[in-house]
């Protein structure tokens, strides 16, 4: 039995017993992790999901002022990946892509450190592998109600009639519009009445440079009653994460493939917890690995027809930040 398999058949099992549970799920599905959830401090795995935590590693709140310095990559290797990935959609392959790069990072501070100082809904903190402080929810189920809010569209708070320029952006709308529908799609597999609740709000992100806008929807369907029991094929069905991955889904993860300079591992995948009653996750975005040759923050962004690469750019690395001082 590969991986994946014995991981969702292991949490349909756990659903079924209404034992609570972690699951942090790799955007590949190849090296996916579910683990009873007391025994996840124990594998050096902390998470604050909403507020719900397992508590923190040892901390110290450090004395030295913050150092944060990112390397982006040029912007001539950025152009190379986003030919073929435009090449893509002028052919009709896909309609929207999410483009990701690593980008390598210089800060003083370590995992757990920024594990704890971040301020962020969802944060994970996997080992020393890396950490995670995602503004983004990949599914919520709550009363049999399963609800996402796909986050399309970003835009520095700072300029001048930043909210109207971010809402009113034909090609931040255009992409709006089709992730919503993908999610909507994606919904309709596993729940009855999709209906999409919210459209286009916008929700404030703090970072150590600048304040974020970025947009949200929010969709809600209705479960069967015994969703618990088979939470696992139910997720296996939503994966990967239409908002870090694009429409339709198959080609479109046959161009990212093609199109990227490396295997995303974690990055972008989903992580969360099933608490005996209802069900809280994340996507794995806002995300810092260690690497040999040091830390890297992956980032990246939706491309459309109507994408300008400078743009798509900017970003990308303007996604790439802490949230703390």
């Amino acid at each position: 039995m590969d991986q994946a398999k014995k991981a969702f058949e292991l949490m349909n099992h756990f659903g079924g017993k209404r034992l609570p549970f972690l699951f942090v799920i790799d955007f590949e599905c190849r090296k996916p992790v579910v683990l009873p959830l007391e025994e996840a401090a124990k594998e050096g795995i902390f998470f604050d999901f909403r507020g719900y935590s397992n508590g923190a590693p040892s901390f110290s709140a450090p004395a030295d002022s913050l150092i944060f310095e990112k390397y982006p990559i040029p912007f001539s290797d950025y152009l190379k990946a986003f030919e073929p990935v435009m090449a893509g959609l002028q052919s009709g392959n896909s309609y929207l892509l999410n483009l990701t790069f690593p980008t390598p990072v210089k800060i003083n501070r370590t995992l757990s450190e920024i594990f704890f100082l971040s301020r962020a809904p969802y944060k994970l903190l996997f080992r020393d592998a890396f950490t995670v402080f995602s503004p983004e929810c990949f599914v919520r189920i709550n009363n049999g109600v399963i609800s996402s809010f796909p986050m399309k569209g970003t835009i520095d708070a700072g300029m001048p009639g930043a909210d109207r320029l971010l809402l009113e952006d034909a090609k931040e709308i255009a992409e709006h519009h089709t992730i919503v529908d993908l999610i909507r799609n994606d919904l309709s597999m596993v729940a009855e009445a999709v209906k999409v609740k919210r459209f286009r709000y916008l929700e404030e992100i703090r970072t150590n440079h600048r304040h974020l806008l970025q947009a949200s929807s929010e969709i809600t369907g209705r479960l069967p009653v015994d969703w618990a029991s088979q939470v696992g094929t139910l997720l296996r069905a939503l994966l990967p994460a239409g908002s870090i991955s694009g429409a339709p889904k198959k080609k479109t993860l046959e161009i990212i493939r093609r199109a990227e300079p490396d295997e995303r591992g974690y990055y972008t995948g989903i992580c969360g917890i099933f608490d005996g009653h209802g069900l809280d996750s994340a996507v794995m975005i806002r995300f810092i690995e260690n690497s040999p040759g040091g830390k890297l923050f992956r980032s990246g962004g939706g491309i459309t027809i109507n994408s300008n690469p400078e743009s798509e750019y900017r970003e990308l690395i303007d996604k790439v930040y802490v949230p703390f001082v």
